[in-house]
């Protein structure tokens, strides 16, 4: 599995922007992906220094579209926390 396979897209929401003031970022990961395979293609791919790791599994909503109901998709999303004075900038690519 290549690191672009582990993280998937940063997460952009009002809560995730207000966790980079503590040095934390959140992204969108694959599935399988383990807290280990997680940090390590953060600190590859953005020449960061992580300092931990907590994951979060999304069960998918059932919802309805047009009468009929479907479910979303289960995502993983993780919390990665930065070494002291460092930053990564999400809206930038990579």
């Amino acid at each position: 599995m290549s690191h672009y396979d582990v993280i998937l897209s940063p997460v952009i929401t009002e809560k995730a922007t207000k966790l980079t003031e503590t040095n934390q970022v959140v992204f969108r990961v694959a599935l399988d992906a383990t807290k280990p395979k997680i940090a390590q293609a953060v600190e590859l791919l953005f020449n960061v220094k992580v300092t931990g790791v907590n994951t979060v599994r999304v069960k998918g909503k059932t919802k309805a579209f047009r009468g009929k109901p479907y479910k979303r998709s289960d995502i993983k999303k993780a919390i990665v926390t930065l070494a002291e004075g460092q930053q990564i900038d999400i809206t930038t690519g990579l």
